[in-house]
């Protein structure tokens, strides 16, 4: 009897060992994930040898673009993981934005180009970030005023609401229009930060099409 309890106790310390070592493990990737996260931050603007404007440097280049599940206006959710094997945009934006509503044409010119090999643009709003969930009627004003934007310039690409909950992993979106230009594997191969032209947006678009393959 004393054997089976001493059996029984050993089994029961080695459980909790191996559960404490999981819950260790988890707590480890978790704390890690968090401290990316935290350090991502924002850009840098680098010179450019040819003289051209600076440019801007993400600490997500290279690395996968950060996972996000938004609303669409007619409050579908749209996952950037349902985009992998395709090339895409996230162009976070506002309506009351001057610079996206010069490139806002742009988009939609290159978006018609080149969706046929592969590639989409996610239109992601950063409109109401003074918001709270529990305010409806501010909710409810600043849709409309999306979907009026987006009926009056015909944009062809969904557009999801709520860009500010995910604003963070992305660097904090200092200045608008940003935009990410991720491959068919995930992974962020440049970044836009405010107007650039439409030239080097097309340029980023092909980079993010030939990589990922």
């Amino acid at each position: 009897m004393k054997r089976n309890t001493l059996v029984l106790c050993l089994v029961l310390l080695i459980l909790a060992i191996f559960a404490w070592a999981g819950w260790a493990n988890w707590e480890s990737r978790r704390q890690a994930a968090e401290r990316a996260m935290a350090n991502s931050g924002p850009g840098v603007l680098v010179a450019d040898a040819s003289g051209k404007a600076p440019q801007y440097i993400s600490p997500l280049k290279g690395k996968p673009a950060p996972s996000f599940t938004l609303e669409d206006l007619a409050g579908k959710k749209v996952s950037l993981s349902s985009y992998r094997g395709r090339a895409v945009l996230i162009n976070f934006w506002a309506t009351w934005c001057g610079p996206c509503k010069i490139e806002t044409p742009w988009l939609i010119d290159l978006r018609n180009q080149y969706a046929g090999q592969g590639f989409e643009v996610l239109g992601v709003s950063t409109e109401g970030d003074d918001l709270q969930p529990s305010d409806k009627a501010g909710l409810a004003r600043e849709k409309s005023a999306i979907a009026k934007f987006v009926k009056q310039e015909k944009m062809p690409y969904p557009v999801l609401i709520d860009g500010d909950s995910i604003s963070k992993p992305y660097g904090g979106l200092d200045e608008l229009p940003t935009s990410f230009f991720v491959d068919r594997a995930g992974n962020v191969v440049a970044a836009q930060l405010g107007l650039t032209s439409k030239d080097d947006m097309e340029a980023n678009i092909r980079k993010a099409l030939a990589s990922g393959r």
